[in-house]
């Protein structure tokens, strides 16, 4: 099952070493709906760019390539952790039926309380669904959007693979330690099988849907990138966002895989800049 926890902002975390930022990039935290967010900042460009983390992710582990090397001339780059992610605990993290959307509005409400007036937003997997939502609740702030790892609904064949990897026990050390050292055994075992059946919970809704009734509803520029190789989220999924977001481009990566951004991180970086 190695294979797949690449899933929701994981495979960073598992694969590279510590996180070692350049000293452009600092680190504070902003209180937003009462709580304490926790993001990076980097750059001083005239667009703002918001990065969305995955599930368990974090701005320093899921996205070290795009604060240190996305252009910090044109672009004012921040990398958030969601309300019990990272270093945005307390609270807890929990995964009621809303969640995604209480994500999109803490991404919207943080971006607000630094003064940005309009952004952009890059969202990977669980990340990625978040921006779905945020650009079509909020149109009238989001500049652009892209999305990679991502879908608008769970099917069974989804909840077959979430399932797959619920039991961390049965994970290997070198893929368990990791996030064990950054959340705690107790935190970590508890928050992915939350996490797991926060996911899953969709499956039971009309459709599966998470947010498909809102896709006809973003009206911004939407870049989709799909990893060809990606296990985690099959090609029917950013196939139907590319249909039911109007105008929204997608791009394939034949050999991407879930995390393609940290994989092809040159590739991907450039595609954005241009994009954006």
């Amino acid at each position: 099952m190695a294979w797949m926890l690449c899933c929701r902002g994981l495979y960073n975390l598992v694969t590279f070493p510590a996180v070692r930022f350049h000293c452009s990039i600092k680190s504070s935290k902003i209180n937003v709906n009462r709580v304490e967010l926790h993001y990076q900042h980097t750059g001083k460009g005239n667009h703002a760019v918001l990065l969305l983390p995955g599930a368990l992710g974090s701005g320093e582990t899921d996205f070290r390539p795009q604060l240190e090397s996305l252009n910090k001339e044109r672009f004012t780059i921040v990398a958030f952790d969601p309300r019990g992610y990272g270093r945005s605990i307390p609270p807890t993290r929990d995964f009621p039926l809303d969640f995604f959307h209480r994500d999109a509005q803490d991404a919207v409400d943080l971006m607000q309380a630094l003064q940005f007036k309009t952004f952009s937003f890059l969202g990977w997997s669980d990340g990625g669904i978040t921006a779905l939502i945020a650009a079509a609740k909020h149109p009238s702030v989001i500049n652009k959007l892209v999305i990679w790892g991502s879908n608008a609904f769970v099917t069974e064949e989804d909840v077959k693979i979430y399932n797959g990897i619920r039991d961390v026990s049965l994970w290997s050390e070198r893929m368990r330690k990791p996030l064990e050292e950054m959340y705690g055994a107790e935190y970590f075992v508890k928050t992915w099988e939350a996490w797991v059946d926060g996911i899953c919970q969709f499956a039971k809704k009309p459709e599966g849907s998470i947010c498909r009734e809102l896709l006809p509803q973003i009206t911004c520029p939407t870049l989709i990138v799909h990893g060809a190789k990606d296990p985690m989220v099959p090609n029917f999924h950013p196939e139907y966002l590319h249909k039911h977001i109007k105008g929204s481009r997608l791009h394939l990566m034949p050999e991407g895989k879930h995390n393609l951004h940290l994989r092809f991180a040159g590739e991907f970086n450039s595609l954005v800049e241009e994009f954006l």
